[in-house]
Protein backbone atom coordinates (compact mmCIF):
# COMPACT_ATOMS: atom_id res chain seq x y z
CA UNK A 1 0.00 0.00 0.00
CA UNK A 2 1.54 3.36 -0.82
CA UNK A 3 0.73 6.31 1.17
CA UNK A 4 0.03 10.19 -0.04
CA UNK A 5 3.04 11.25 -0.25
CA UNK A 6 4.69 8.42 -2.04
CA UNK A 7 6.30 8.62 -5.60
CA UNK A 8 4.36 6.43 -7.95
CA UNK A 9 6.97 6.16 -10.12
CA UNK A 10 6.05 5.82 -13.94
CA UNK A 11 2.00 6.17 -14.58
CA UNK A 12 -0.29 5.09 -17.76
CA UNK A 13 -3.41 7.06 -17.90
CA UNK A 14 -6.06 5.77 -20.55
CA UNK A 15 -8.69 8.51 -21.76
CA UNK A 16 -6.59 11.37 -20.28
CA UNK A 17 -7.49 13.97 -23.03
CA UNK A 18 -10.75 15.18 -20.72
CA UNK A 19 -12.76 14.40 -17.50
CA UNK A 20 -11.81 12.34 -14.88
CA UNK A 21 -8.78 10.71 -16.73
CA UNK A 22 -7.59 14.69 -17.43
CA UNK A 23 -8.51 15.13 -13.63
CA UNK A 24 -6.43 11.93 -12.68
CA UNK A 25 -3.02 13.07 -14.56
CA UNK A 26 -3.63 16.30 -12.38
CA UNK A 27 -3.99 14.77 -9.26
CA UNK A 28 -1.17 12.00 -9.78
CA UNK A 29 1.65 14.58 -11.51
CA UNK A 30 3.17 15.50 -7.78
CA UNK A 31 3.23 11.99 -6.98
CA UNK A 32 4.39 10.43 -9.85
CA UNK A 33 8.46 10.51 -12.04
CA UNK A 34 6.50 9.95 -15.26
CA UNK A 35 3.22 10.33 -16.97
CA UNK A 36 1.87 8.30 -20.01
CA UNK A 37 -1.18 9.75 -21.25
CA UNK A 38 -3.20 8.00 -23.79
CA UNK A 39 -6.24 9.01 -25.80
CA UNK A 40 -7.70 9.69 -29.41
CA UNK A 41 -6.97 13.34 -29.16
CA UNK A 42 -3.51 13.69 -29.50
CA UNK A 43 -3.74 17.50 -29.70
CA UNK A 44 -5.77 17.66 -26.13
CA UNK A 45 -3.05 15.30 -24.70
CA UNK A 46 -0.51 18.00 -26.03
CA UNK A 47 -2.06 21.01 -24.22
CA UNK A 48 -2.25 18.84 -20.52
CA UNK A 49 1.19 17.91 -21.24
CA UNK A 50 2.39 21.97 -21.05
CA UNK A 51 0.22 23.07 -18.39
CA UNK A 52 1.53 19.84 -16.38
CA UNK A 53 4.96 20.62 -17.08
CA UNK A 54 4.28 24.31 -16.44
CA UNK A 55 3.13 23.43 -12.72
CA UNK A 56 6.06 20.20 -12.53
CA UNK A 57 8.85 21.15 -14.48
CA UNK A 58 11.01 18.04 -13.20
CA UNK A 59 7.64 15.61 -14.59
CA UNK A 60 8.41 13.13 -17.62
CA UNK A 61 5.29 13.40 -19.26
CA UNK A 62 5.20 11.43 -22.45
CA UNK A 63 1.88 11.70 -25.03
CA UNK A 64 0.53 9.00 -27.25
CA UNK A 65 -2.18 8.84 -29.06
CA UNK A 66 -4.11 5.55 -29.54
CA UNK A 67 -8.01 4.17 -30.42
CA UNK A 68 -8.11 1.63 -27.71
CA UNK A 69 -10.92 -0.38 -29.50
CA UNK A 70 -8.25 -1.39 -31.77
CA UNK A 71 -6.12 -4.32 -30.69
CA UNK A 72 -3.23 -3.50 -33.31
CA UNK A 73 -3.13 0.09 -31.77
CA UNK A 74 -3.14 -0.65 -27.94
CA UNK A 75 0.08 -3.35 -28.92
CA UNK A 76 1.96 -0.09 -31.21
CA UNK A 77 1.03 1.92 -27.84
CA UNK A 78 2.90 -0.95 -25.52
CA UNK A 79 5.33 -0.86 -27.42
CA UNK A 80 6.36 2.74 -27.62
CA UNK A 81 5.55 3.26 -23.81
CA UNK A 82 8.47 0.61 -23.29
CA UNK A 83 10.69 2.10 -25.78
CA UNK A 84 10.54 5.66 -24.66
CA UNK A 85 9.11 5.31 -20.99
CA UNK A 86 10.36 2.13 -19.65
CA UNK A 87 8.56 -0.27 -17.11
CA UNK A 88 5.08 1.04 -15.99
CA UNK A 89 3.99 1.29 -12.39
CA UNK A 90 0.47 1.87 -12.07
CA UNK A 91 -1.84 1.26 -14.82
CA UNK A 92 -4.86 3.53 -15.01
CA UNK A 93 -7.62 1.88 -17.16
CA UNK A 94 -10.27 5.11 -17.71
CA UNK A 95 -10.94 5.15 -21.32
CA UNK A 96 -14.46 4.34 -21.08
CA UNK A 97 -17.28 4.60 -23.84
CA UNK A 98 -21.22 4.69 -23.59
CA UNK A 99 -24.13 3.83 -25.53
CA UNK A 100 -27.74 5.02 -24.51
CA UNK A 101 -30.09 3.58 -26.75
CA UNK A 102 -32.04 0.40 -26.71
CA UNK A 103 -30.21 -2.86 -27.95
CA UNK A 104 -32.10 -3.86 -30.68
CA UNK A 105 -31.71 -0.12 -32.24
CA UNK A 106 -28.16 -0.21 -31.71
CA UNK A 107 -25.77 0.11 -34.39
CA UNK A 108 -23.19 -2.87 -34.12
CA UNK A 109 -19.82 -0.61 -35.12
CA UNK A 110 -20.50 1.72 -32.25
CA UNK A 111 -21.76 -1.59 -29.63
CA UNK A 112 -18.26 -3.05 -30.99
CA UNK A 113 -16.12 0.09 -30.45
CA UNK A 114 -17.66 -0.04 -26.86
CA UNK A 115 -16.90 -3.52 -25.68
CA UNK A 116 -13.75 -3.23 -27.26
CA UNK A 117 -12.72 -0.33 -25.69
CA UNK A 118 -14.58 -0.74 -22.25
CA UNK A 119 -13.79 -4.55 -22.05
CA UNK A 120 -10.90 -6.02 -23.99
CA UNK A 121 -8.63 -2.96 -24.09
CA UNK A 122 -8.48 -3.38 -20.41
CA UNK A 123 -7.65 -6.52 -20.58
CA UNK A 124 -5.39 -6.48 -22.91
CA UNK A 125 -3.61 -3.69 -21.10
CA UNK A 126 -3.34 -5.12 -17.45
CA UNK A 127 -1.99 -8.67 -19.43
CA UNK A 128 1.15 -6.48 -20.78
CA UNK A 129 2.26 -4.55 -17.88
CA UNK A 130 1.25 -6.31 -14.93
CA UNK A 131 3.78 -9.47 -15.15
CA UNK A 132 6.44 -6.64 -14.63
CA UNK A 133 4.25 -4.77 -11.67
CA UNK A 134 4.51 -8.41 -9.78
CA UNK A 135 8.08 -9.20 -10.70
CA UNK A 136 9.49 -5.84 -9.07
CA UNK A 137 6.76 -6.53 -6.34
CA UNK A 138 5.16 -3.14 -6.64
CA UNK A 139 3.03 -1.20 -8.57
CA UNK A 140 -0.98 -1.05 -9.19
CA UNK A 141 -4.13 -1.23 -11.00
CA UNK A 142 -6.74 1.63 -11.03
CA UNK A 143 -9.54 0.81 -12.74
CA UNK A 144 -12.57 3.03 -13.62
CA UNK A 145 -15.22 1.55 -13.62
CA UNK A 146 -19.01 2.61 -12.90
CA UNK A 147 -22.08 1.90 -10.28
CA UNK A 148 -23.74 0.92 -13.87
CA UNK A 149 -21.48 -2.15 -13.06
CA UNK A 150 -23.51 -3.37 -10.05
CA UNK A 151 -26.91 -2.39 -11.02
CA UNK A 152 -29.56 -2.95 -13.79
CA UNK A 153 -29.74 0.24 -16.36
CA UNK A 154 -32.40 0.35 -19.47
CA UNK A 155 -31.06 1.72 -22.78
CA UNK A 156 -27.33 0.70 -22.12
CA UNK A 157 -26.91 -2.55 -22.58
CA UNK A 158 -23.60 -2.55 -24.17
CA UNK A 159 -22.10 -0.71 -21.70
CA UNK A 160 -23.45 -2.11 -18.49
CA UNK A 161 -22.42 -4.94 -19.26
CA UNK A 162 -19.10 -3.92 -19.90
CA UNK A 163 -18.80 -2.35 -16.48
CA UNK A 164 -19.71 -5.55 -15.20
CA UNK A 165 -17.03 -6.78 -16.40
CA UNK A 166 -14.85 -4.55 -14.85
CA UNK A 167 -16.59 -4.98 -11.61
CA UNK A 168 -15.55 -9.05 -11.82
CA UNK A 169 -12.00 -8.65 -13.32
CA UNK A 170 -11.26 -6.29 -11.00
CA UNK A 171 -12.20 -8.52 -7.93
CA UNK A 172 -10.94 -11.23 -9.13
CA UNK A 173 -7.64 -9.75 -10.14
CA UNK A 174 -6.95 -8.55 -6.62
CA UNK A 175 -7.51 -11.97 -5.11
CA UNK A 176 -5.11 -13.27 -7.71
CA UNK A 177 -2.45 -10.29 -6.32
CA UNK A 178 -2.38 -10.85 -2.96
CA UNK A 179 0.47 -10.74 -1.52
CA UNK A 180 2.51 -9.51 -4.42
CA UNK A 181 2.45 -6.30 -3.42
CA UNK A 182 0.54 -5.03 -6.66
CA UNK A 183 -2.21 -3.02 -5.45
CA UNK A 184 -5.42 -3.17 -7.17
CA UNK A 185 -8.63 -0.72 -7.00
CA UNK A 186 -12.18 -0.02 -8.74
CA UNK A 187 -13.62 3.76 -8.80
CA UNK A 188 -17.18 2.95 -9.56
CA UNK A 189 -18.43 6.82 -10.25
CA UNK A 190 -21.80 7.55 -10.52
CA UNK A 191 -23.14 11.13 -12.31
CA UNK A 192 -19.86 13.27 -12.92
CA UNK A 193 -19.60 16.50 -14.97
CA UNK A 194 -17.49 15.30 -18.36
CA UNK A 195 -18.48 14.75 -21.96
CA UNK A 196 -19.00 11.19 -21.20
CA UNK A 197 -22.90 11.61 -21.68
CA UNK A 198 -22.77 13.68 -24.60
CA UNK A 199 -20.34 11.31 -26.42
CA UNK A 200 -22.93 8.63 -25.24
CA UNK A 201 -25.91 10.22 -26.81
CA UNK A 202 -27.44 10.66 -23.06
CA UNK A 203 -26.91 14.42 -22.78
CA UNK A 204 -29.37 14.49 -19.64
CA UNK A 205 -28.09 11.28 -17.81
CA UNK A 206 -28.32 7.54 -18.03
CA UNK A 207 -31.64 6.18 -17.82
CA UNK A 208 -32.32 5.18 -14.51
CA UNK A 209 -29.09 6.53 -13.21
CA UNK A 210 -28.87 8.40 -9.88
CA UNK A 211 -30.76 11.85 -10.21
CA UNK A 212 -28.72 15.27 -10.94
CA UNK A 213 -28.33 15.39 -7.00
CA UNK A 214 -25.74 13.06 -6.95
CA UNK A 215 -23.37 14.53 -9.82
CA UNK A 216 -19.94 15.66 -8.55
CA UNK A 217 -16.91 17.42 -10.35
CA UNK A 218 -14.37 15.19 -12.06
CA UNK A 219 -11.98 16.59 -9.98
CA UNK A 220 -13.93 15.63 -6.46
CA UNK A 221 -13.83 11.96 -8.42
CA UNK A 222 -10.27 12.32 -9.24
CA UNK A 223 -9.27 13.07 -5.87
CA UNK A 224 -11.38 10.69 -4.53
CA UNK A 225 -10.38 7.70 -6.96
CA UNK A 226 -6.43 8.43 -6.32
CA UNK A 227 -7.00 8.39 -2.00
CA UNK A 228 -8.99 5.50 -2.25
CA UNK A 229 -5.95 3.69 -4.55
CA UNK A 230 -3.24 4.91 -1.94
CA UNK A 231 -4.95 3.33 0.79
CA UNK A 232 -5.78 -0.14 -1.22
CA UNK A 233 -8.98 -0.13 -1.38
CA UNK A 234 -11.21 -2.26 -3.49
CA UNK A 235 -14.05 -0.27 -3.97
CA UNK A 236 -14.18 3.09 -4.09
CA UNK A 237 -17.90 5.11 -4.61
CA UNK A 238 -16.87 8.97 -4.37
CA UNK A 239 -19.25 11.68 -3.88
CA UNK A 240 -20.76 11.52 -0.33
CA UNK A 241 -24.26 10.74 -1.00
CA UNK A 242 -23.73 8.54 -4.06
CA UNK A 243 -21.18 6.67 -1.87
CA UNK A 244 -24.75 5.65 0.89
CA UNK A 245 -26.76 5.40 -2.30
CA UNK A 246 -24.37 2.51 -3.43
CA UNK A 247 -23.81 1.30 -0.34
CA UNK A 248 -27.77 0.75 0.87
CA UNK A 249 -28.01 -0.76 -3.12
CA UNK A 250 -27.52 -4.29 -2.61
CA UNK A 251 -30.36 -4.14 0.03
CA UNK A 252 -32.87 -3.02 -2.84
CA UNK A 253 -33.80 -6.97 -4.45
CA UNK A 254 -32.44 -7.42 -7.92
CA UNK A 255 -36.31 -8.26 -9.22
CA UNK A 256 -37.35 -4.87 -7.57
CA UNK A 257 -34.20 -2.98 -9.47
CA UNK A 258 -35.30 -5.49 -12.96
CA UNK A 259 -39.12 -4.25 -12.93
CA UNK A 260 -37.86 -0.39 -12.30
CA UNK A 261 -35.83 -0.92 -15.12
CA UNK A 262 -38.09 -2.52 -17.66
CA UNK A 263 -41.22 0.06 -16.85
CA UNK A 264 -38.32 2.75 -18.19
CA UNK A 265 -37.41 1.00 -21.09
CA UNK A 266 -41.08 0.09 -22.16
CA UNK A 267 -41.59 4.41 -21.39
CA UNK A 268 -38.34 5.31 -23.58
CA UNK A 269 -39.62 2.64 -26.12
CA UNK A 270 -43.32 4.28 -26.44
CA UNK A 271 -41.44 7.57 -26.44
CA UNK A 272 -39.54 6.93 -29.45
Amino acid sequence: MTTKTSNHGTVMITGASSGIGRELALEFAPRSQALILVARRLDRLERLRDELLARHPHLNVLVLGADLSDEREIETLITRAAEQAGPVDVLVNNAGLGDSVLFDRADWARTRQVLHTNILAVAQLTSALLPGMVARGRGGVLNIGSGAGLTVLPSAAAYVGSKHFVFGFNEALRADLAGTGVVVTQVCPGPVESEFDQVAGSVGGMVGAPPKFFRIGAAQCAREALMGFERGEALVFPGRAYRFLMTALPFVPLPLRRNEAAKAAARLRARQ
